[in-house]
């Protein structure tokens, strides 16, 4: 069974922080956490993005700032074997000392430090200027210069309302650490196996709790039951079956974890108040509605 693992992290070469490239390798790492803040820009690749309690789809250019602590993944898309790849920047909040990010010339990016507890997801604008700035570092051999361009790059970050918070419930981030180390792990089977089935004992039993317990304590920790939390993991997946491939719902019903497709469409409709065979025209109108827009 995978459970959120805790990923120590080394800077090499006397650096004060770690930047590096990855191929589809970095896809692969199971949902983690770690206390340094962690950058991750998506080069190429595309499928779902886990943060603390959030599940959200990405395609290359996501760009997200992640508090400490906060557990993540970045999973590709089953059998798609399409190039992937990302950069990511991971640094202690005291790299540069334990007060330096107490200056008032650096208050904004104290700030965003602050609102990364959440995990920042920066929008369009955003991560085509900082997507230079990370080819230029990517390139950079000069430790200095190398300091001076994150730098520029949290200020370019901590200057911008061109985002949106993640887990804005700050479900895991407001936790205790011992709630943490409880917490994290059912999140992590839960990531690994809500399209498969899922156990309450076995969640429990990874929380160290009876099954009654468990409930209480996961509704009181997350504001929702575990078995809601579960169904919005499948109807996400769902949708985005539903509006990026041409699969027939039967085949995303079951697909998404839902064992009966009449289940499907009942919890679906329940949920966002329209069919998924509806949801799926809606959306293939909107975007002939967009295509003749931009033609006129």
């Amino acid at each position: 069974m995978i459970k959120a693992s805790f990923e120590i992290i080394q800077p090499a070469n006397g650096q004060s922080f770690l930047f590096r490239k990855f191929d589809r390798s970095a896809f692969e790492a199971p949902y983690h956490f770690h206390p340094e803040y962690e950058l991750t820009y998506i080069t190429e690749g595309a499928g779902k993005r886990y943060v603390g309690s959030h599940m959200g789809d990405f395609v290359a250019g996501d760009l997200v700032l992640l508090g400490p602590n906060l557990p993540h993944c970045w999973k590709l898309e089953q059998g798609d074997q399409s190039p992937a790849g990302a950069i990511v920047i991971q640094f202690d909040g005291a790299f540069l000392g334990n007060d330096f990010f107490d200056k008032n010339e650096l208050q904004h990016i104290k700030r965003l430090f602050q609102k990364s507890g959440s995990g920042i997801c920066f929008k369009s604008v955003t991560q085509t200027a900082v997507d230079k700035n990370l080819q230029v570092l990517s390139k950079e051999k000069n430790n200095f210069r190398m300091l001076i361009g994150l730098l520029e790059i949290l200020q370019k970050l901590a200057s911008t309302n061109d985002y949106v918070l993640l887990d804005q419930n700050m479900v895991i981030a407001e936790r205790t650490l011992a709630e943490q180390e409880r917490i994290n792990p059912v999140y992590a089977y839960l990531v690994e196996n809500f399209r498969n089935q899922v156990s309450l004992d076995t969640a429990a039993g990874i929380a160290n709790m009876t099954t009654n317990a468990f409930c209480k304590y996961f509704k009181k920790i997350t504001r929702k039951t575990f078995m809601e939390t579960i169904i919005e993991y499948r109807l996400n997946y769902a949708i985005q079956q539903l509006v990026q491939t041409d699969k027939p719902i039967s085949e995303i019903s079951f697909e998404s974890g839902f064992g009966d497709v009449s289940h499907f469409y009942k919890t679906f409709k329940q949920k966002m108040h329209i069919s998924p065979l509806n949801y799926r025209k809606k959306f293939l109108q909107s975007l002939e509605d967009e295509a003749i827009i931009g033609v006129a």
